[in-house]
C-alpha cells in the first residue's frame, strides 16, 4: 500500500510553500480590492512572508519550523492586536485562493486547503459585525460565532 503524501509534499515541499507564500503576498501588494488587508501589514512584507512560510510548512504536514523558532503559533492571540472582521477575512481568502490557483495547486487539494484556510481565517475574526435593519444596527449572525 502506497504511503499517503502530505499537503506539504503535494504542494512541492519547501520550494512549493515558498512559491505559494510569495504569490500570496505579491497579490496582497497588487490587488486594489485587498487594500484594507494590505494596510494592516508593515510596509515591508519580508517578515510576514517568512513567518507565514514557517507556519505553513508545519500546518501543511512538513517540518514544524514555526514551532521550532517561535513556539506554539497561538494564532488567535497573535492576531488580537489587529481588528479582523468579515472584510479582512474575505480579502485574505481572496489572496490565498488566487495564490493556490496561480501556483498550480491541484484542484482537489485546492478545495481541501481552501476549506481549511476558510475555517482558520474565519476563526481569526475578532471584531463584531453589524448590519442595518430598518435603520437600527444589529449584530449579524456571522458576528455571533
Amino acid at each position: 500500500m502506497a504511503e499517503q503524501k502530505t499537503a506539504y509534499e503535494l504542494i512541492g515541499g519547501e520550494e512549493g510553500v515558498r512559491r505559494l507564500v510569495n504569490r500570496f503576498y505579491d497579490l496582497m501588494d497588487e490587488l486594489q480590492e485587498v487594500k484594507v488587508l494590505r494596510e494592516m501589514h508593515a510596509k515591508s512584507l519580508k517578515g510576514s512572508r517568512e513567518k507565514l512560510f514557517l507556519f505553513l510548512s508545519g500546518w501543511l504536514g512538513g517540518p514544524d519550523l514555526y514551532v521550532q523558532q517561535y513556539g506554539h503559533p497561538r494564532l488567535k492571540a497573535r492576531h488580537l492586536p489587529f481588528s479582523i472582521g468579515v472584510t479582512e477575512r474575505d480579502q485574505w481568502m481572496l489572496c490565498m485562493n488566487r495564490a493556490l490557483q496561480e501556483v498550480g495547486v491541484d484542484e482537489t487539494l485546492r478545495k481541501v486547503l481552501g476549506e481549511a484556510f476558510w475555517k482558520t481565517a474565519d476563526f481569526m475574526r475578532n471584531r463584531p459585525e453589524l448590519t442595518q435593519v430598518s435603520g437600527v444596527s444589529m449584530p449579524t449572525e456571522e458576528s455571533q460565532t
